[in-house]
């Protein structure tokens, strides 16, 4: 019974790549893999559930004696990568983009154009190195 259902869940999570490859293929336009992709998420959800795949954490024994406040504190942490991280990533679309261009006139402006791409990656390094700070205080 089990390996049924392992197998129509897997059938359940390919459905949208088999929509997207069919609509490809007869050169339609691939809105309908949208709505099979999100029936097929909310189906796999529901059947997970149901059929009891999903494990019990017990939070006594996960936390190994954390306080409300060290919770928080895992949530700060958390946020500042990923907040770090998401505007990094904004920095380095934009500046690369402009570096991309910059060298594409003029091939010895590459050194400055590295320099300032680099700076807008230092910010997730940045948000990483506090985020250790956090976590070293909880711990």
């Amino acid at each position: 019974m089990e390996y049924v259902a392992m197998l129509g869940l897997v059938l359940v999570l390919i459905a949208p790549l088999l929509v997207m490859y069919r609509a490809q293929r007869k050169g339609r336009r691939v809105k309908g893999a949208m709505v099979v992709n999100i029936v097929s998420f909310f189906t796999f959800c529901i059947l997970a559930v149901a059929l009891g795949m999903g494990g019990t954490a017990h939070a006594a024994e996960a936390t190994g004696g954390l306080t409300s406040g060290d919770g928080v504190g895992l949530i700060a942490a958390a946020l500042v990568i990923g907040m770090s991280c998401i505007g990094a990533g904004i920095a380095v679309a934009a500046s690369a983009t402009a570096a991309l261009g910059a060298i594409s006139e003029n091939e010895k402006a590459f050194g400055k154009a590295l320099i300032f791409v680099a700076l807008a990656e230092g910010v997730a390094l940045y948000g990483l190195l506090i985020s250790f700070q956090i976590l070293g205080r909880i711990a």
